[in-house]
């Protein structure tokens, strides 16, 4: 959502062009970014569409006071955590595979960059958990068919 704007204050302010984590990001960047996220989706949300938002959350998910500060914020309605289970070789293959520029900060410095994400922590806040790793014992789309028919059925759209 926010890929220019990064890109352009990253470049504004001289920072490296794949940083995407750490204090600097965090303070600078990040706050900015998942506000606006957070603003858009409470406008999304205000007529009465659903919203799915795609970032690791990494501060909101690891503390449940702060998860329903943040999901409040998000304006009226049921707000579903769905945590992208993973491990340190499968996050690996598929950022290498993926070839962004926005991951050579976090390949660079990938054992730091996982650390920072709490890879291993499961999230304080209420979640659901998909496993995205290689050896997921069920394939992607079967969990997520599983997740959906779990659901209450207003929820699924």
């Amino acid at each position: 959502m926010y890929g220019s704007f990064v890109a352009a204050t990253l470049a504004a302010a001289g920072r490296p062009a794949g940083e995407r984590e750490g204090p600097w990001y965090d303070e600078h960047i990040k706050a900015h970014e998942y506000a606006g996220m957070t603003a858009t989706a409470r406008q999304i949300r205000s007529h009465g569409c659903p919203v799915l938002l795609s970032a690791p959350f990494t501060q909101q998910i690891h503390d449940a006071s702060r998860w329903r500060s943040w999901a409040a914020e998000l304006g009226g309605g049921t707000v579903r955590l769905i945590w992208m289970r993973s491990d340190a070789v499968t996050l690996h293959r598929r950022l290498t595979a993926r070839g962004s520029g926005r991951d050579t900060a976090k390949l660079a410095g990938f054992t730091a960059f996982t650390a920072s994400v709490r890879l291993d922590a499961e999230p304080a806040a209420p979640h659901h958990t998909i496993d995205n790793r290689l050896d997921a014992g069920a394939t992607l789309q079967a969990q997520v068919t599983a997740l959906l028919r779990s659901l209450p059925q207003e929820d699924v759209r």
